[in-house]
């Protein structure tokens, strides 16, 4: 896809130097200067699982830093390290600097930072939210190029594309045709945490897609859209594995909320409101809600911790009456299902890699970072 010409240039950009460390932090409500409401029995019990998971991703590099040689995987890795609670950084040696020096030797002349097509924008946005996290300088050229990157992906005028286009301001993996609700996410978390201005017209764009992928009729103008207030996968379709039709589910209710946050929404927004409601409404960590299943539950995790971290709600009232703590039942969660080894991984499902402790385990280990903060 070509690069828009009005995107700012590198010189016009904010500097990165110092940026938050995770995207999250600055969607966070100020709640969260107090302590966090985890039950102080599970404090050290979710710290020991952090641990243990970033223990096995150590023991699990490549010589060259990589995990599974993947930039994607890699950069989740490197994320978990540096946002754990020891954060992590480039003074602690190899460990770290390897998978950074892994991620850079990826770098593509178009500014997407990948090891092939298939997958270039993931990839790229997962190693910018990455880098970013390193709050390294030396990096800024290689984040303010692959920003670029990620902004000229998205699906607009420019690859003739109409604002009426159902497919309009949504990204997709990169080396496939079509965008969806997740792949914008993680693009719209790298370009928060990079500093992306917010004038730019990527966030309007991308609350165009947002839009049209929830379930909710008063904003989505498309004429399968439902009236629950959760999300579908991409306008129109959930991945036939769920065999839930245009259904919300968890998944994907977690990360439309989160891109709605990043593209801007106040939290007062009607779409937020109704995202936050379905979620809260049909909390559950047994499936993936909405499907009854166990695909992609992992995926679900990590997006839900960082959303209700993000949304600044401690516990909340469920679709059954009873009040929830999240922290409390995230840590306990992923804590039982951690393996010996300190990995974790989905022995029900392997859609979607979940099979791959690698990925699971970075997911997992982010996820607990934000129940502790």
């Amino acid at each position: 896809m070509t690069t828009r010409r009005h995107v700012l240039s590198l010189s016009a950009m904010p500097a990165l130097a110092g940026v938050a460390a995770s995207p999250l932090a600055l969607l966070a409500s100020p709640a969260h200067a107090a302590e966090p409401r985890l039950d102080p029995k599970l404090a050290f019990p979710t710290k020991r699982a952090i641990a243990g998971g970033l223990h096995y991703l150590r023991g699990k590099q490549a010589p060259d830093g990589s995990l599974l040689g993947s930039v994607g995987v890699t950069a989740l890795a490197l994320r978990a390290f540096l946002e754990s609670p020891e954060a992590y950084n480039e003074t602690d040696g190899p460990f770290i600097t390897r998978q950074v020096e892994f991620i850079l030797s990826k770098v593509r002349p178009d500014g997407g930072i990948s090891a092939s097509l298939q997958g270039t924008a993931y990839n790229t946005a997962v190693a910018i939210t990455a880098l970013a996290a390193t709050r390294n300088p030396k990096y800024d050229e290689v984040i303010a190029n692959a920003r670029r990157f990620l902004i000229g992906h998205q699906v607009d005028e420019d690859e003739g594309y109409k604002p009426d286009h159902h497919f309009f301001g949504g990204i997709g993996y990169g080396g496939g045709e079509r965008p969806d609700l997740s792949n914008l996410y993680m693009s719209l978390e790298g370009l928060k945490a990079t500093a992306t201005d917010p004038k730019d017209p990527v966030w309007q764009k991308a609350l165009t897609f947002i839009s049209r992928s929830q379930n909710r009729s008063e904003s989505n103008d498309q004429p399968w859209a439902g009236n629950d207030g959760g999300f579908a996968y991409r306008p129109g379709y959930n991945p036939p594995e769920y065999e839930n039709g245009t259904q919300s589910y968890g998944g994907m209710t977690a990360a439309g909320l989160l891109s709605l946050l990043f593209a801007g929404a106040d939290r007062n927004d009607p779409r937020v409101q109704a995202a936050f409601k379905w979620m809260t409404a049909n909390f559950t960590l047994d499936t993936n809600p909405g499907t009854g299943k166990k695909h992609g539950l992992f995926y679900y995790y990590n997006a839900l911790a960082k959303v209700l971290y993000a949304m600044g709600e401690d516990s909340f009232v469920d679709g059954q009456g009873q009040r929830r703590n999240w922290r409390n039942e995230m840590a306990a969660k992923l804590i039982s299902l951690q393996a010996p080894d300190g990995s974790w991984r989905n022995t029900e499902s392997g859609a979607w890699m979940e099979s791959r402790p690698e990925l699971v385990t970075a997911w997992s280990a982010i996820a607990l970072e934000h129940v502790i903060r």
